[in-house]
């Protein structure tokens, strides 16, 4: 492990497309022109700041002029590097990191919405973001509407939404916690029809199971936190671009299109044409909030993106397995996950998912929410913990603690009930899991 500063940021690998998954997670670092004498190490830059060339350097880099280090608020080699991986694993032209998934979904919306706008949101999201959209943001001015993609033309049902003042669509690419799909396809057609972007989280299914940028979607956000870094250890979050939204066409964002003056006049569409939305990001709405990620945070996910692609293979086996054991258990009422061939969104899990769809899922047990309640409590190997998509299986109660600040028709329009339980499946073995799963049902 080494500890270093440095002044200059390499530029980044950019997409490489057409390479497999396994095979572009070895070789986009060997693209980077790393400042560690072993190549295949990243030194963790564990400085607040960098030394300039001279004044005029300096200055260049304040206006971006030029690129390099100024302040680790802004930037940082080690979370550079992690930066490029991911960009180039999603298939982005730029990636941001903070200091959670939190920070970079309000980030995102707050690069996009101000006072007086209006987003549409999916409701079968996480919690956590639920109330962003919902009770936070109306406290800024920003209005959100919520459409059920559950239903018989749910593409339809968000174009419907669609005002004037619109400045993006979110959904999860797998919905937290019921594990439900939306047509992103459709969805991002729809969206540049009348110009607004559409923002996907993909945390849920990793640039391995699916890329979201590659099917339409304009920005992806993503909590490192849970299968990038896959340990449980620390908190992040990404923010990925495609490059390719027509933000001054789009008449929607002027923000971005017209002279900053903080910037003393640069358009960020023009003058950052590959990256305008992560730049604004980074240049004005980080520099101010200041909720950047740690180059130790960034060390740490850099490891878990090298077994990325082994772990969720494990998750997704794991997983089939206990979908098959919960469908045919007496005590489960009913299990929620799009490989079932009578899950509503099957044939998109078949278009969408050929690798398997996630690890994270609900169940509904019987015996109501004190079911639920023994069932939890009763577990041995599961963890019960507010996370998701560690190497363990974990286990929670949604309606009570992720979902809990919802009420209860907020509660029923995004799927939980009283006797809902998600499970996160871990890369233990299979027959331990499923031990555990059946001694804990037996206690309902």
């Amino acid at each position: 492990m080494t500890f270093s500063s440095d002044r200059n940021v390499p530029s980044g690998p950019g997409n490489q497309k057409g390479m497999k998954f396994e095979t572009l997670m070895l070789h986009v670092g060997q693209e980077e022109p790393d400042p560690a004498s072993d190549a295949r190490a990243t030194p963790i830059y564990l400085t607040t700041s960098y030394v300039f060339d001279n004044c005029d350097d300096a200055a260049d880099r304040f206006a971006l002029k030029t690129q390099g280090n100024i302040y680790s608020r802004l930037t940082n080699t080690t979370t550079n590097v992690f930066e490029r991986r991911v960009a180039a694993l999603e298939g982005g032209t730029a990636a941001l990191a903070v200091a959670s998934g939190a920070a970079a979904i309000a980030y995102t919306i707050n690069n996009l919405a101000f006072s007086g706008d209006h987003i549409v949101s999916s409701t079968t999201i996480y919690g956590g973001t639920y109330n962003y959209f919902a009770h936070t943001l109306k406290s800024y001015g920003v209005d959100c509407t919520f459409v059920d993609p559950t239903g018989i033309d749910p593409v339809s049902s968000f174009e419907s939404c669609i005002r004037e003042n619109t400045k993006a669509v979110f959904i999860e690419t797998i919905g937290n916690p019921n594990a439900n799909l939306v047509d992103i396809d459709a969805l991002a057609e729809m969206c540049h029809r009348h110009g607004v972007p559409l923002v996907v989280d993909n945390t849920f299914a990793t640039p391995y199971l699916f890329r979201p940028l590659e099917h339409g979607a304009d920005i992806v956000v993503e909590s490192a936190t849970k299968f990038i870094g896959g340990h449980g250890l620390v908190l992040g979050g990404l923010i990925v671009e495609n490059g390719k939204f027509d933000w001054e066409g789009s008449g929607r964002f002027p923000h971005l299109v017209d002279p900053d003056p903080s910037y003393h006049g640069v358009s960020f569409v023009r003058d950052c044409a590959d990256s305008p939305f992560c730049t604004r990001v980074r240049a004005i709405i980080l520099r101010d909030m200041g909720a950047c990620l740690s180059p130790v945070h960034s060390f740490a996910f850099i490891q878990g993106l090298e077994t990325l692609s082994l772990r969720v293979e494990r998750h997704v086996y794991n997983t089939q397995k206990v979908v098959e054991f919960l469908s045919k258990h007496p005590k489960v009422e009913k299990v929620n996950h799009p490989m079932l061939p009578d899950h509503p969104d099957h044939a998109l899990y078949e278009r969408y998912f050929p690798n398997g769809a996630g690890s994270i899922f609900t169940f509904e047990s019987k015996g109501g929410r004190e079911g639920a309640k023994r069932f939890a409590d009763g577990v041995e190997l599961f963890s019960l913990l507010a996370n998701v998509a560690d190497m363990k299986s974990l286990v929670i109660h949604p309606a009570s603690t992720t979902h809990s600040q919802m009420t209860e028709d907020e509660l029923r329009a995004s799927g939980i009930g009283p006797s809902t339980i998600r499970l996160s499946i871990g890369c233990e073995h299979i027959d331990d899991i499923i031990a555990d799963l059946e001694q804990a049902l037996d206690r309902i």
